[in-house]
């Protein structure tokens, strides 16, 4: 008997502004970088690929790619993101 399983996509639980914002606190905790830029690709996913997009000017595909792992995008397109699915980030000391 062969046990199919699917690969856990995070973005599916990504569902309202609370979860999203301890999710990309914890990524940002982290250390590495990929894991804070992996959980914003999650998080775009989660609240729609095309509309971000859209909002930000750049492609879809282009952010995809943005955010695969291994990717290096740019400051600017991270700020913009991040801008569009409504999230600001802090610096406390």
């Amino acid at each position: 008997m062969r046990i199919k399983l699917k690969e856990f996509d995070p973005s599916a639980y990504l569902d309202n502004d609370e979860v999203i914002a301890e999710y990309l606190t914890a990524a940002l905790e982290d250390g590495n970088p990929d894991v804070f830029l992996s959980a914003i690709g999650n998080v775009a996913k989660a609240r729609g690929m095309s509309a971000i997009a859209e909002s930000t000017g750049l492609g879809r595909e282009s952010l995809y790619k943005a955010f695969a792992p291994g990717a290096k995008p740019r400051y600017d397109t991270v700020l913009k993101v991040l801008q569009s699915i409504g999230v600001k980030l802090n610096v406390t000391a």
